[in-house]
């Protein structure tokens, strides 16, 4: 069970602690394994805007919606991943864009990019990340929209760091 004192600082810092991939649930106190992620490259996206995640979740609409899949299936590839990301949700991205409508450009600019499988918002936002099968097309991605926004902070990566 997590510390009070780790969760004080906030519900995405245990997940951050883990420096791997895992599910997280309740308000980050639940953390659970996952499959071993595909190969793919993320290239990852904030427009320099600070959202408020109590504003966000203010703003949310409804808070009983269905419940996510019970299990991650495994995925062989980054298309599997992108399919299995497009059939989740994420409810806090609604109520963070009517806060920050620059959230839906970031979104937009990311699946504008050739290559981009699928384009969410992670978290409460602002960051978006955009899903690419290979380094090549996710650094081309991210080059082309540092050039187009250069105040935006734009950083592509693999998805997951090779073990050593």
């Amino acid at each position: 069970m997590l510390s009070v004192q780790v969760l004080a600082l906030g519900a995405d810092v245990p997940v951050c602690l883990q420096g791997r991939a895992v599910r997280m649930t309740g308000i980050g106190e639940g953390l659970g394994a996952v499959p071993a992620l595909p190969e793919a490259w993320l290239v990852l996206v904030n427009p320099g805007v600070g959202v408020s995640t109590p504003a966000v979740f203010k703003a949310l609409a409804r808070a009983d919606n269905a419940p996510m899949p019970r299990e991650v299936p495994k995925m062989r590839s980054a298309a599997e991943l992108a399919a299995f990301l497009s059939m989740q949700r994420n409810d806090l991205e609604a109520p963070a864009m009517a806060l920050q409508p620059v959230i839906g450009r970031v979104k937009a600019a990311l699946s504008a990019q050739p290559g981009c499988r699928v384009a969410r918002m992670s978290g409460s936002g602002a960051t978006c990340f955009g899903l690419f099968d290979d380094p090549l097309a996710a650094h081309a991605a991210a080059r082309a929209i540092r050039a187009a926004e250069p105040a935006w902070w734009v950083a592509d990566a693999p998805l997951v760091q090779p073990q050593s």
